[in-house]
C-alpha cells in the first residue's frame, strides 16, 4: 500500500493565509452585501509597467514566426536577462557577482524552499520569530524538525526573537548554527538592516561554517541610502551566503512569475566524508533536473524592467505603495495605535490593543470594520499581539481601510 510522508501531518494548524481566506469567505457568505478591503496577503494591485507588457507582446509575437521561435530555455535563465541582473542588480552596488552565478526561476518563494534540496538533514536551522513561514513549514515538510509544541514552535528549530526591543533584527546565536534563515527588508515586520548589522551575521556565518539563506525580496523599497539592498554588499558574503530576489513585488510579477536565486562558485558545505563541495555545482544539477526554466515571454518582460523606461516605471510603481504605507503608518498611529515598519518597507506591524490576540483581532477588523489584515501569531509564537498590514492595494482602499478603522478606533 502506498504512504505518505508523515512529516505534512506535522502542519496541524495548515497555511496561514488558507487559514484567512477561510474565515474571510465564511464572513462574506454570511455578510453578503459587505464591502471587504483586503490588506492581507503581498498581492501587488498596480497593473504591470508598460515597458514589461510592451516586451512580453513583443515576445508572443516573436512565438508565432518559425525563425524566432523559442521552445525549452536554458534552465538557468537566459544570457541576457542574467547579464543585466548581474550588472544592475549587483555589480552597480559593487558585489562581485557575475552573471552565471545567478539562476532565474518561477518565484523566490519556490526557491527558499527548494534549496533543502541540496543540503543535508542534520543541519542545524535558524529561523527568526516571528518569519515568513515558507521557511518553517517546508523544512517541516523535509523531515527537519519534531513535532511543534502549544505555541506553535517545533522541535529541532532554533527560533530567534525580533521584538521591538531589538529592533525587530535577531540577535547573533550564542550557539553553532549551520542554516540561517534571513529577510531584509523583513517580511512580516518591515524591519531592515544595517551594513553592520550584515557584517555581523557574515563574520558569524564565516566563523561557524554557516550558509546564510538571505531572502531580498522588497529590496526594492528601500530608500535609505545607508541601507544595503544585498548581503554581498557585506565583505565575506560570498563564502557564506545564498540571495533570493523576485519581481514580484517591485515589478507587479505576482502572477507572472519571475525571480531569481544567486549561489556563488566559491561558496562551499561539507559532503558526508568531509570533503568540501560547491553549492553552485548542486544547484545547477538540482535545477536541470527538476525544473525547466521561465519561459521566454516572461523573460522578456523581466529584462525590459532593466530598461530606462522600465526603472522610471518601477520607481513609480514603488513609491506607489510606500505612499500607501505611509497613509497606514500615519493614520494608525493617530489612532493611538504602536506601530512598525512601513518605512522602507511596504508592510506595517502594528501592536494589537487591548491585549487582543492577533487572531481576535483579525476577526475583530473583519466583522467591524470589513478590513482583513494577517495575524501576527501566523508568523511565529514572537508574532502573538501584532498584526501585519500590507501596502499593496489601490489608494482608494487604503484610505477608506484608514478611515474605517480610525473611525472604530478613536470614537
Amino acid at each position: 500500500m502506498a504512504t505518505i510522508n508523515d512529516n505534512y501531518l506535522k502542519l496541524k494548524a495548515g497555511y496561514l493565509f488558507p487559514e484567512i481566506a477561510r474565515r474571510v469567505n465564511a464572513f462574506a457568505q454570511a455578510n453578503p452585501d459587505a464591502k471587504i478591503i483586503k490588506l492581507g496577503i503581498g498581492d501587488v494591485t498596480e497593473p504591470l509597467p508598460e515597458a514589461c507588457r510592451t516586451a512580453m507582446i513583443k515576445a508572443v509575437e516573436e512565438m508565432g514566426d518559425r525563425a524566432s521561435f523559442k521552445g525549452y530555455g536554458p534552465e538557468q535563465g537566459y544570457t541576457w536577462l542574467l547579464e543585466k541582473i548581474a550588472a544592475q542588480d549587483f555589480q552597480a552596488r559593487g558585489c562581485e557577482i557575475d552573471a552565471l552565478e545567478i539562476f532565474v526561476s518561477d518565484g523566490s518563494k519556490c526557491d527558499t524552499g527548494n534549496i533543502l534540496d541540496i543540503f543535508g538533514n542534520d543541519n542545524i536551522i535558524a529561523v527568526t520569530d516571528p518569519v515568513y513561514p515558507v521557511y518553517v513549514d517546508t523544512n517541516v515538510m523535509a523531515g527537519h524538525t519534531g513535532p511543534a509544541n502549544d505555541k506553535g514552535e517545533f522541535e529541532g528549530l532554533v527560533y530567534l526573537p525580533i521584538t521591538a526591543e531589538n529592533n525587530f533584527t535577531a540577535e547573533i546565536p550564542s550557539q553553532k548554527v549551520d542554516l540561517i534563515y534571513l529577510c531584509f527588508p523583513n517580511n512580516p515586520t518591515g524591519a531592515v538592516a544595517t551594513k553592520e548589522h550584515l557584517k555581523a551575521w557574515v563574520d558569524y556565518a564565516r566563523a561557524n561554517g554557516s550558509i546564510i539563506f538571505f531572502d531580498a525580496a522588497y529590496e526594492a523599497y528601500i530608500t535609505d541610502a545607508e541601507l544595503p539592498h544585498s548581503i554581498y554588499e557585506i565583505e565575506g558574503a560570498r563564502e557564506c551566503a545564498i540571495e533570493f530576489r523576485s519581481f514580484s513585488k517591485n515589478a507587479g510579477f505576482t502572477g507572472t512569475r519571475c525571480a531569481f536565486t544567486v549561489v556563488p562558485k566559491n561558496l562551499t558545505a561539507k559532503a558526508a566524508d568531509g570533503s568540501d563541495v560547491e553549492l553552485w555545482k548542486l544547484w545547477n544539477r538540482r535545477q536541470s533536473t527538476k525544473f525547466n526554466g521561465v519561459s521566454y515571454i516572461v523573460q522578456r518582460g523581466a529584462e525590459a524592467v532593466y530598461s530606462q523606461e522600465g526603472q522610471a516605471q518601477i520607481k513609480e510603481l514603488i513609491s506607489f505603495y510606500l505612499e500607501n504605507a505611509k497613509i497606514i503608518r500615519e493614520k494608525l498611529t493617530a489612532a493611538g495605535l504602536a506601530v512598525y515598519g512601513g518605512v522602507n518597507a511596504p508592510y506595517v506591524w502594528v501592536q494589537t490593543p487591548n491585549g487582543l490576540s492577533s487572531w481576535d483581532f483579525f476577526d475583530k477588523l473583519l466583522h467591524t470594520c470589513n478590513v482583513v489584515g494577517t495575524p501576527g501569531s501566523g508568523f511565529g509564537a514572537a508574532g502573538e499581539g501584532y498584526f501585519r498590514i500590507s501596502a499593496f492595494n489601490s489608494r482608494e482602499n487604503v484610505e477608506e481601510a484608514m478611515k474605517r478603522i480610525t473611525d472604530r478606533f478613536t470614537s
